[in-house]
């Protein structure tokens, strides 16, 4: 045995069907030999919460082992995460193909997966992950949603906090009365003198950018037309990474199949696909071939997805980009948004952007704390701005004039750091940006709508 590891690490299928993947014995006995390795370890001490917590339960239990730990305080461990991926991808020595065999986020994953089949899950982070229903209700009523949610209303926030449990001072996405997909007929015109002229791509909307922010979705087309790319926009339903959360696998596994079905006709036809969202794209790359590994269509998605910016990057190697890019004065800030990281695919955004003339870009690699709707609950929110402080300090000292992540939920919770930070007088931005907007910005390719809503 040795100690460590340095093999690219390997995800190995869940076998959620299985009445062993939520048996509770199996489970806590698994946790406790994963969590023995971890607190001998400690190497992902400053990730998340959950391992501090689970080094604290350990540290001041009675015997200062794992062995006077109690089960029921598991579930604070398993609160903690995110599944932001980082301990599996960057941090642990001991993953697949080492013996121990550890994956720390599909373990958290079971656990909630046999917690919602006792029953135990669901409730009001279940209602806040049904994306889709909230979406299209909300885009009836945008100005009156966005009225609501906003984070100086006094008399909607603190009844949001009470019934919700979201907390009143965190940033909600903003909705749009028009979906990126009802915008989608509007194409711009492709340019057929382009090197790339001639590739063809699918944009799976994604349920942010769809309902909440299309300007990143039509800053993409923008410059894929730029750069003689056609594209068409799908959006069957959302990808399942909130249900995901939950450990509602049944729901992802539906959502999974509904998708790789409306893909397949694109796939047929020769068309690459592109995920508008790091954790989009994440699921349909690798998380979805681990829930249905027998699927044939989810593998061919699988193999035919790209991130935005992995899709220009490769443009940029392979054809070469489209004349016209300018200078974007005053630099970026980059922060690599953890689900763009899991892709083990390179830091693609900050390629892009250094694609640009005279490019300054600083790259930040830390976790912004927000961890989907984790980040804006009222028992999380305080932590999670904690545990983004780093990014946001990072950013704020950057000097740069624009700040990007390439999740937008991200952009707008490290927004927030920096607000705080500037009470001890860091400058503060007013938004961050998707990269993909500020490379559209550097070509002077106009944007559809705003991230404001409306």
């Amino acid at each position: 045995m040795r100690e460590g590891g340095l093999d690219a690490p390997v995800r190995h299928p869940l076998d959620w069907r299985a009445p062993e993947f939520t048996d509770a014995e199996k489970i806590d006995a698994e946790m406790r030999r994963v969590f023995d390795i971890c607190h001998g370890c400690r190497r992902c001490f400053n990730l998340c919460d959950s391992f501090p917590t689970l080094f604290d339960l350990i540290d001041e239990s009675e015997s200062g082992e794992l062995d006077s730990v109690a089960s029921a305080d598991f579930a604070k461990v398993v609160d903690g995460c995110t599944l932001c991926d980082m301990c599996f991808m960057v941090s642990c020595p001991y993953v697949p193909p080492h013996e121990f065999n550890l994956d720390f986020p599909h373990l958290m994953l079971r656990y909630r997966a046999a917690e919602l089949k006792k029953g135990k899950g669901g409730g009001l982070a279940a209602e806040l992950s049904k994306t889709d229903r909230n979406g299209k209700l909300a885009s009836h009523i945008p100005a009156l949603a966005n009225w609501a949610s906003d984070t100086d209303n006094r008399l909607t926030r603190p009844i949001l906090e009470t019934v919700a449990d979201v907390h009143r001072q965190a940033a909600l996405p903003k909705y749009h009365g028009t979906t990126f997909a009802a915008a989608a007929a509007a194409a711009p015109k492709v340019n057929t003198a382009a090197a790339a002229h001639g590739r063809k791509v699918v944009l799976y909307a994604t349920c942010f950018v769809n309902y909440n922010n299309p300007a990143i979705g039509d800053a993409a087309r923008r410059v894929l037309a730029h750069n003689g790319v056609e594209s068409e926009v799908v959006y069957p339903r959302c990808c399942g990474m909130p249900q995901l959360e939950q450990g509602d696998l049944a729901t992802v596994a539906a959502a999974a199949g509904d998708i790789a079905e409306s893909m397949a006709p694109w796939l047929d036809k020769g068309y690459d696909v592109i995920a508008l969202t790091p954790s989009c794209a994440l699921m349909l790359k690798f998380e979805w071939p681990l829930i249905l590994p027998d699927d044939a269509r989810i593998r061919r998605l699988a193999e035919a997805t790209y991130d935005i910016a992995e899709y220009v990057v490769d443009i940029a190697k392979t054809e070469g980009l489209a004349e016209g890019l300018r200078p974007l004065p005053g630099g970026v800030a980059l922060h690599m948004a953890c689900h763009a990281r899991a892709q083990n695919i390179g830091a693609k955004a900050a390629e892009m952007l250094r694609l640009v003339p005279d490019a300054d870009v600083t790259v930040i690699e830390r976790c912004s704390g927000h961890g989907g709707s984790w980040g804006v609950m009222k028992d999380h929110f305080e932590t999670a701005l904690k545990i983004g402080r780093p990014a946001a300090r990072l950013a704020a000292k950057s000097g740069k004039i624009y700040l990007a992540s390439e999740c937008p939920l991200a952009g707008a919770h490290l927004v927030q750091g920096i607000e705080r930070l500037a009470e001890d007088g860091e400058p503060a931005p007013e938004s961050a940006h998707h990269p993909i907007e500020l490379f559209a910005h550097a070509y002077g390719l106009g944007a559809y709508g705003s991230g404001d809503g409306g």
